[in-house]
């Protein structure tokens, strides 16, 4: 499996903005991409300007999928909008 997880911290007065697009993100793949059994959005309980997104992916087909569907490429561009400076991306393999 292929996983990544994000931590992104999002400008001031944009915290609404981000939750809500990743919450349709997140509704969007889950209900979409069966080969994507995660994509949870989690924000940081002290510093609430921080949020964590964890995804995990059957495979690297999975995840390229993920990347090249409509609403993907719809939502992204303003999430990141929403994001001070860069996000810290890093990418895993799933060990079981």
């Amino acid at each position: 499996m292929t996983c990544f997880i994000a931590t992104l911290k999002i400008k001031p007065g944009m915290e609404a903005e981000f939750e809500r697009l990743q919450k349709e993100l997140s509704e969007l793949t889950h209900a979409n991409e069966p080969d994507t059994p995660v994509y949870d959005v989690i924000r940081h309980r002290e510093h609430r300007d921080t949020y964590v997104v964890y995804a995990r992916f059957k495979d690297e087909a999975a995840f390229q999928l993920h990347m090249a569907t409509p609403f993907h490429d719809r939502l992204v561009p303003p999430i990141l909008a929403c994001v001070e400076g860069a996000m810290d991306l890093q990418f895993y393999d799933w060990c079981s």
